[in-house]
């Protein structure tokens, strides 16, 4: 999924963290929802201004951003 046209960055807003459609919701606050067991579908119902493409795009940034980040060192 591009998840570039969801996936917004304002240095004003919410710190300058990664925001859904210029919402002031962050892909952090997805990705803790979901991390918390709710569903896409939970998150959509709790969030209405959301869509299941929302949280998919989030859901793709994260594993794009984990990519660019590389391998953790071995301990």
């Amino acid at each position: 999924m591009d998840y570039h046209q969801i996936i917004t960055l304002e240095p004003g807003k919410r710190g300058g963290r990664p925001c859904i459609r210029g919402l002031r919701i962050t892909v952090s606050d997805v990705l803790e929802h979901l991390a918390s067991g709710m569903s896409p579908a939970e998150i959509v119902e709790d969030f209405p201004e959301l869509t299941e493409a929302d949280i998919y795009a989030c859901l793709s940034f994260a594993a794009d951003r984990e990519r660019t980040l590389g391998r953790l060192p071995a301990s």
